[in-house]
């Protein structure tokens, strides 16, 4: 009698969890876009999931900083992420990635081609080999198609940067559906900058418009050049920093120059993990 009842239960079971994966999979294929700046502390850790279902990470903050806000925007059953970007190889921005390797499995990486000399970073390259990770160095004219009318364009780097230091050589890209776009930095300088607006002028300038700015660097004072402000003229700006940072992030020189654009700041050290959604016309922040 208590086998006959096991199975029914156990039917039962399986017949509700069935369900529930076909429920999962048709909200997935009618998500909207999701741009979400993590909680991280001092760094950057961006996830991008696009309404077809692709998953990206962005950086991937300190060591030991990512899995506990990346379980707020990502189910706990799913352990597969398509693509992980590094937009430059420093501790902020590739610590988390070893946690990433070794519980999820990655399809591909995205590097700039600058290089670390720290224990992070080899440990980061080593687990790369050893997952079998298929590497990408980017380069300006990518474009990765997320799927759903979802792409992130690389606009930086445009050459060799393999001597250059990780900020100058940092990526810098342009993620867009429809009319919504954001604007990817990394610790992108001010010299990066001024590449990307020689290279993007007059017709071109509207390539660089985007409805947020990720701001390069944490808001220092190194970035957010008044000129590339004013070309990308988001609506947002989003400051990826840790509270009460030793850097002094954001440089007060910085939300001036933001303030002074009229442009609505968004800090993870005020608000936690900032996370946005998108369904190509209007892009608004999720609570």
């Amino acid at each position: 009698m208590f086998r006959k009842y096991f199975l029914i239960i156990f039917v039962a079971f399986l017949l509700v969890f069935n369900i529930f994966l076909f429920y999962t999979d048709y909200q997935n294929s009618h998500r909207m876009l999701t741009f979400a700046a993590l909680d991280i502390g001092q760094g950057d850790g961006l996830f991008i999931e696009s309404p077809s279902g692709v998953q990206m990470l962005v950086d991937g903050g300190p060591i030991h900083s990512i899995l506990a806000p990346l379980s707020k925007v990502m189910p706990l059953y799913d352990k597969h992420i398509d693509a992980i970007m590094i937009t430059n190889p420093d501790a902020d921005h590739i610590g988390g990635f070893i946690d990433i390797l070794k519980n999820y499995d990655v399809d591909y990486i995205i590097e700039p081609g600058t290089f670390n000399p720290s224990k992070t970073y080899a440990t980061v390259e080593q687990l790369v080999l050893e997952k079998h990770v298929k590497k990408i160095i980017a380069r300006r004219g990518m474009k990765l198609n997320l799927g759903a009318g979802a792409y992130i364009n690389i606009l930086f780097p445009d050459r060799d940067v393999s001597t250059w230091s990780p900020n100058d050589g940092s990526i810098v890209a342009r993620l867009s559906y429809g009319n919504n776009s954001v604007m990817l930095t990394g610790d992108a300088t001010q010299k990066t900058e001024g590449i990307i607006l020689g290279e993007n002028h007059g017709e071109s300038a509207r390539l660089l418009k985007s409805t947020i700015l990720k701001v390069g660097h944490h808001g220092s004072r190194t970035s957010s050049s008044s000129a590339f402000v004013q070309a990308v003229a988001p609506t947002y700006a989003v400051i990826s920093d840790g509270r009460d940072n030793k850097y002094g992030h954001p440089h007060q020189e910085t939300l001036n120059t933001l303030n002074s654009f009229n442009i609505k700041i968004l800090r993870t050290d005020l608000l936690g993990t900032i996370i946005f959604k998108g369904d190509g016309k209007l892009f608004t922040q999720s609570k």
